[in-house]
């Protein structure tokens, strides 16, 4: 009977090195990224940049990265609107507000405009915050007494982090019961 080999972990760790890019892989890699992945054009840019760097160029003209994002928004496989709402709604579910949900577009690449309208309404953004004060146990849904204000203060810094306004914070806070929030929710600026 043979025996195995004792096992080698230097051998193991060599790797192996991936073939240079050319441009039939590169869309290859681009078209599984987004069958995979909502995404932005920024963040495919980054994505087809970030490989580039890690495996190089094989062809003898360089990548034309923007011409083959540009053409994949155009087919609509990338769409930043869609993917900017959809990443917004999903942010304003988990709790948090509206300035978070900026540094997340605009990390993706999303443009100033479609980061604007992404934000939700007043009510979006007041759910939001109660959904966080449920969550994190805020206000009327902690055991933290109204006369703690550190306690307080730490709460409404912990909601300012998290995105929300100043006054949505406060208004948690210093909410006397689950109802009277749930209320403020609901009101409109008519």
């Amino acid at each position: 009977m043979a025996r195995k080999p004792p096992y080698d972990p230097a051998a193991r760790k060599e790797r192996r090195v991936p073939k240079p890019l050319d441009p039939a892989r590169m869309e290859e890699m681009a078209l599984a990224y987004v069958a995979r992945f909502a995404t932005s054009a920024g963040k495919l840019s980054d994505y087809l940049r970030r490989k580039l760097r890690e495996r190089g160029w094989e062809a003898e003209a360089s990548p034309d990265i923007p011409a083959l994002v540009g053409r994949f928004v155009a087919i609509g496989y990338v769409d930043d609107a869609t993917y900017a709402r959809g990443k917004a709604q999903g942010l304003l579910r988990r709790g948090y507000g509206a300035r978070r949900i900026d540094q997340a577009l605009g990390a993706a690449g999303i443009a100033e405009p479609l980061r604007e309208e992404s934000h939700g309404s007043d009510v979006e953004r007041r759910r939001a915050v109660l959904v966080l004060a449920r969550k994190r146990r805020f206000g009327p849904f902690g055991v933290v007494p109204l006369s703690d204000r550190a306690a307080r203060e730490k709460q409404v810094g912990a909601m300012l982090r998290a995105g929300h306004p100043l006054d949505h914070a406060r208004e948690v806070v210093n909410a006397v019961s689950v109802e009277a929030l749930e209320e403020w929710v609901d009101e409109t600026d008519d």
